[in-house]
C-alpha cells in the first residue's frame, strides 16, 4: 500500500488543469461530480474500475490503445470516421468520449444512465456500408461488444503494464464491473474474464484489417496538445506506449511495426509516470470529487489497496 501525495498548490493546480482538460476545454465539461449527495455510482467506490480510472496515465495510454483497436475493426471504424467529428477534431471527440467515461465510472447512477440512453439515441442513426460493402450499424450488439471489449482492455493493460500489477482476479473483478454497464449500451456479449477477452480476439483475426486512418489517429495524438507544455515532449512516448500494448497479431496486421513501440528508457518513464500519478491527489478530478459526494476522503483512492510497482521506488 502506499500513500497519497500533495504537491505545492500552483503545482497541484497547473496539474489539475491539465487533467481536466484531457476531458473537455471546460473543466469536467460543466459537470458537478460532487453531486447529489450520497447518489451512488453505477460502480460502488471500492471497485478495481474506481482505482483505475483515476489515473491519467492508464487514462490517456489505454484509450488511445483502445481506440487504436477500435480503428481496426472495418465496421467500427466506418461508423467513427463517417458520421462523428472524428475526422475533422479528433481530440475534442476524444475528449468527450473521455468525459462519458467519468460518468460512467463516477457519475451519478441517474445521471450516467440518462447519458447512456442519450448515446444509444443517437447511435440509431449511425450506419451505412464499409469499404467491403459489408453494412453495419452503430448499435449492431456485435459492434458496441468489441467497442467495449476493447477499452476495457486497453484500460486494464495499460494500469497493469504502465502503473501496478493486476493480479488475476482484479482482471475478472473489472470486466465483471463492466459488464451492466455494456448491456445499457447495447453490447450483448462483453468478456467478463481475460480467457473471454482472449477468446474475442482471436475470434476477429480474420476481420481486423489495416487503414491509413489508424496512422492519421496515431499523428493526431502526437501532434495534438494535450499535457502541459513543459511535459509536450512525453506524449510523443504515451502514444507509443498505447501502441506497445496492442496484441503482436494485430500490430502487424496493422502495420506498427517494432519501431512504433516504446525503447528501454522510455517504458521506465512510463512506468514512472504512472506510479507517480497513482499517488498524486487531484481535487478537481472526476474520481476525488466522486469520493467526495459519498462522503469518503479524498484520498480513499489514493490510500487503498495495491498502488504500487515492485520494480519501482518513490520517495
Amino acid at each position: 500500500m502506499t500513500t497519497a501525495i500533495r504537491l505545492p498548490a500552483m503545482l497541484q493546480r497547473r496539474l489539475s488543469a491539465s487533467v481536466d482538460s484531457l476531458l473537455n476545454s471546460q473543466p469536467n465539461g460543466g459537470i458537478d461530480f460532487s453531486c447529489p449527495r450520497g447518489a451512488e455510482a453505477l460502480m460502488p467506490a471500492n471497485s478495481v474500475s474506481w482505482r483505475i480510472f483515476k489515473n491519467p496515465i492508464a487514462l490517456f495510454v489505454g484509450g488511445t490503445a483502445a481506440v487504436i483497436l477500435e480503428l481496426a475493426e472495418p465496421g467500427v471504424r466506418a461508423g467513427v470516421w463517417e458520421h462523428s467529428s472524428f475526422r475533422k477534431k479528433p481530440f475534442a471527440r476524444l475528449q468527450r468520449t473521455g468525459l462519458a467515461a467519468m460518468i460512467t465510472v463516477y457519475g451519478a447512477r441517474l445521471a450516467a444512465e440518462s447519458m447512456i440512453r442519450r448515446v444509444v439515441r443517437m447511435h440509431d442513426t449511425v450506419r451505412g456500408t464499409t469499404s467491403r460493402g459489408i453494412q453495419y450499424s452503430a448499435n449492431d450488439p456485435r459492434l458496441l461488444t468489441w467497442v467495449h471489449a476493447t477499452a476495457a482492455y486497453g484500460f486494464a493493460a495499460s494500469y497493469d503494464r504502465y502503473v501496478a500489477r493486476l493480479e488475476e482476479a482484479e482482471f475478472g473483478r473489472l470486466y465483471c464491473e463492466g459488464e451492466p454497464v455494456a448491456r445499457l449500451y447495447g453490447a450483448d456479449a462483453p468478456p467478463r474474464s481475460r480467457a473471454e477477452m482472449q477468446a474475442l480476439f482471436d475470434g476477429k483475426r480474420h476481420e481486423l484489417d489495416p487503414s491509413p486512418i489508424v496512422f492519421d489517429f496515431l499523428d493526431t495524438m502526437r501532434r495534438t496538445p494535450a499535457l502541459p507544455s513543459s511535459l509536450r515532449w512525453m506524449q510523443t512516448i504515451l502514444v507509443r506506449a498505447a501502441i506497445d500494448l496492442i496484441p503482436a497479431w494485430i500490430r502487424a496486421r496493422l502495420g506498427l511495426c517494432g519501431a512504433y513501440g516504446l525503447q528501454r528508457h522510455e517504458r521506465w518513464l512510463v512506468e514512472l509516470a504512472g506510479a507517480a500519478a497513482d499517488r498524486v491527489v487531484l481535487p478537481t478530478s472526476p474520481a476525488v470529487q466522486s469520493c467526495v459526494r459519498l462522503g469518503l476522503p479524498t484520498t480513499y483512492l489514493y490510500s487503498h489497496g495495491r498502488h504500487s510497482r515492485p520494480d519501482i521506488a518513490l520517495s
